[in-house]
């Protein structure tokens, strides 16, 4: 059995692997534009600011070992711009060469993830401009950081704009957000924002909101971002506005996609043409909560998804249960966790719900050293059918958000949390957690 994967990261190679575990005859061959697989993405703020030495110290596994290890014929430098259901072909370019190739697959997977957005802005092709998605972006940042950078200006509040924010602060560097809506990490609900916010501020963050980017100016280097509402001085830009799946190679061919081009997918992770099977952040993510398809590319979903495509691409037969929405940040001081819906997309689905806030500590309040956090609940009004949860503060919200998260996967109500027997001891927790807390004012 031929197998073809495009893509080397952690969809892709979450696949291979399977793969080499299950069919002792494959023939694996895997496609990458790229000449690193396997990485951790979501480290890369940390090897900018130091926290993390190197970019060696991310990269799971080497190219070489893929081929020696394993006998994967992992090739780089390779970007797939064809693929031809009817034939079972997939056919590119060389980058070092510019040489044409073409492989014949019996099972496919793309696995190709998603590419930063970075709309054609007037003076974008300027020096000083970047994002972040990859190990070459990341050394790109690092050469162009010296020290005649000291104004950063981040385009997008999300999460990559948060990580990097601190990173640049870290670095002593003077940091402005501009951010095209009214608050920062849209993800959560404003009131919410309000406290990433004042977290921002107090660590000399400058906000501005409501304003679009138009372009840049500068002779050579970036020295400008222009907005619709006037400009501002700076000596390096990130964008970090978002991404979009990388499947643009896939039109002609009739597969089926969301609207953002993210490739529609069934819970075996098959997409809509034969033996051609999708995942990652290029593909469609079943939410539970809302019972539809979504579009949340994260790491930790694109390795699940690239298990289960390798597994059944081997003859076997697993499902993919889908997200609930989870996601968490740290952003100096704080950590920022919610899942499930938020009150946003609560109303914008139609649901009738209610909302519950309040704040406890993250351990005994009489243990010395407690912090306080945030907690907002989302749950439906007369069943108390749990939808969502947001938590903000310094410490144990990680704790907290993953219980919720198990909660919305397990369709639970309310009152169940009450029943959950969670850690207890006075520098951990109080007898009653605080998401039970929660639910006992309710219930």
């Amino acid at each position: 059995m031929k197998y073809v994967i495009i893509g080397g990261d952690a969809a892709g190679m979450s696949a291979a692997m399977e793969i080499v575990r299950r069919d002792e005859s494959a023939e694996i061959t895997t496609l990458d534009k790229g000449y690193i697989y396997s990485y951790g993405q979501c480290a890369l703020p940390y090897v900018i600011d130091g926290r993390i030495p190197s970019t060696d110290d991310v990269i799971a596994r080497s190219v070489e070992t893929f081929r020696t290890k394993y006998g994967i014929d992992a090739k780089t430098g390779h970007k797939v711009t064809r693929v031809d259901s009817n034939a079972k072909t997939v056919s590119g370019v060389v980058i070092e060469t510019g040489a044409d190739f073409e492989i014949a697959y019996d099972r496919l997977l793309v696995a190709t993830g998603a590419n930063p957005i970075l709309p054609d802005f007037e003076g974008s092709g300027l020096a000083g401009i970047h994002t972040l998605k990859t190990i070459p972006d990341t050394k790109a940042i690092l050469n162009a950081l010296d020290n005649s950078v000291e104004q950063v200006t981040i385009i997008g509040g999300g999460s990559i704009g948060l990580d990097m924010a601190e990173s640049f602060v870290t670095l002593g560097k003077k940091v402005r957000i501009i951010q095209l809506g009214n608050q920062l990490a849209e993800i959560f609900d404003e009131d919410m924002a309000e406290l990433i916010h004042e977290e921002a501020r107090q660590n000399g963050i400058e906000l501005i909101f409501g304003e679009e980017v138009k372009g840049f100016k500068g002779e050579g280097v970036v020295q400008t971002v222009v907005t619709d509402q006037g400009e501002h001085a700076t000596d390096f830009v990130l964008a970090a506005i978002g991404v979009r799946p990388n499947t643009k190679f896939l039109e002609g061919t009739g597969i089926h996609t969301m609207q953002n081009g993210a490739i529609l997918v069934n819970p075996y992770m098959e997409t809509s043409l034969e033996d051609i099977y999708a995942a990652g952040d290029c593909t469609s993510h079943f939410h539970r909560v809302k019972q539809k398809n979504d579009y949340m590319p994260l790491g930790t979903t694109a390795n699940k998804q690239g298990r289960i495509a390798g597994v059944n691409m081997a003859d076997g037969a697993e499902t993919f249960k889908g997200i609930v929405g989870t996601s968490i940040v740290k952003f100096f001081h704080l950590t920022l966790g919610r899942t499930g819906l938020s009150e946003r997309e609560a109303s914008e689905l139609g649901l009738d719900y209610e909302v519950h806030k309040q704040k406890a500590t993250d351990i005994a309040g009489y243990y010395p050293g407690k912090q306080e956090m945030q907690l907002k609940f989302i749950y439906e009004k007369t069943t108390q059918q749990l939808y969502g949860a947001q938590i903000i503060g310094r410490n144990g919200v990680d704790k907290r958000i993953d219980v919720v998260a198990t909660a919305l996967y397990h369709k639970m109500i309310l009152h169940d949390l009450l029943d959950l027997d969670l850690a207890y001891a006075p520098p951990y927790n109080g007898v009653w957690d605080p998401i039970q807390q929660l639910a006992k004012q309710k219930s």
